[in-house]
C-alpha cells in the first residue's frame, strides 16, 4: 500500500523544488530577540498548552433520560482525512454516551455563548436537559443520528472510530469528521474558514480564561510561500 505523504514531507519537497527553479522564495525571517529571560519551574506540572479549543459537544441520551451537551477536551488527529479526538473523564456523562452511540457532534461556540458553556461545562457529570439548564437551542445533525446546538456558527459531525482508555480516569474517543456545516458568511466560496466572521473564543489552559482569537500574526506555509494549506 503506498504511503500518504505527511504535509510537512510535501512541505520540504516543495520548499526545495521551489529554491532549485529560485521561484516562490519565502519572504525574509525577522531575527529572533537575543535577549534571554529567565525560566522557573513550576511547583506542578501541568498541561500549559494556550490556547485549547472551547467546544460543545452533543450526543443521543439514554432511553428515557435527555439528550448530553458536555464540555470536553478536544483535538485535531488529521485534516486529511479529516479525524478529531476528544478525551472524557469518568466523571463526565458524556462518556458512557459517546461509548454507546458512537456518533457526537462538535459546535464551536462563539463569544456571546461563553454563559452557557459554562452553565454546561460546571454540569458535565450531572443528568439533566442541558439545552433548558443552558437556554441553548436544540437542532438534528444531518449526517449522523445526534443533537446539535443551534447557535454554534460550526457543527463537525463525528463518527467514532477508535476508543483508548488512559488512566487514571479518562477515556479518548478518535472519530472522523463525516459532515461539517457552517452558518453563512463562516467560510468562503472554497470552504475556507474565514477567522473575523465570528468571535470565536478559546480557553487558556494554565488560567482557565477564555480569549477571543485576536490579531492575525501568520498562516501556515508562510515560511515556504504557502498560502493555501487549511488543517
Amino acid at each position: 500500500m503506498k504511503e500518504h505523504a505527511t504535509r510537512r514531507r510535501f512541505l520540504a519537497e516543495t520548499t526545495t523544488f521551489l529554491s532549485l527553479i529560485g521561484v516562490g522564495k519565502p519572504p525574509a525571517v525577522a531575527a529572533a530577540p537575543t535577549q534571554r529571560r529567565s525560566r522557573v519551574a513550576l511547583r506542578k506540572p501541568g498541561p500549559m498548552l494556550p490556547p485549547v479549543p472551547a467546544i460543545l459537544l452533543t450526543v443521543n441520551g439514554k432511553p428515557g433520560e435527555p439528550d448530553e451537551i458536555s464540555v470536553l477536551w478536544t483535538f485535531v488527529v488529521s485534516g486529511d482525512p479529516p479525524q478529531v479526538g476528544v478525551s472524557a473523564g469518568d466523571e463526565h456523562r458524556a462518556g458512557p454516551l459517546l461509548a454507546l452511540h458512537r456518533e457526537f457532534v462538535l459546535n464551536v461556540p462563539v463569544a456571546a455563548l461563553v454563559h452557557p458553556f459554562d452553565v454546561v461545562d460546571m454540569s458535565s457529570s450531572r443528568v439533566a436537559d442541558k439545552f433548558a439548564l443552558s437556554g441553548l437551542t436544540r437542532g438534528a445533525a444531518s449526517a449522523v443520528k445526534a443533537p446539535t446546538v443551534n447557535e454554534a456558527p460550526i457543527q463537525l459531525e463525528c463518527r467514532i472510530t477508535h476508543t483508548l482508555r488512559v488512566p487514571p480516569a479518562r477515556t479518548v474517543y478518535l472519530a472522523d469528521v463525516v459532515a461539517t456545516t457552517v452558518h453563512e458568511g463562516v467560510c468562503d466560496a472554497d470552504g475556507r474558514l474565514i477567522a473575523a466572521s465570528a468571535a470565536f473564543f478559546g480557553m487558556t489552559a494554565g488560567n482557565g480564561e477564555f480569549h477571543t482569537l485576536g490579531q492575525k500574526v501568520g498562516h501556515i506555509g508562510q515560511s515556504a510561500g504557502r498560502s493555501d494549506i487549511k488543517y
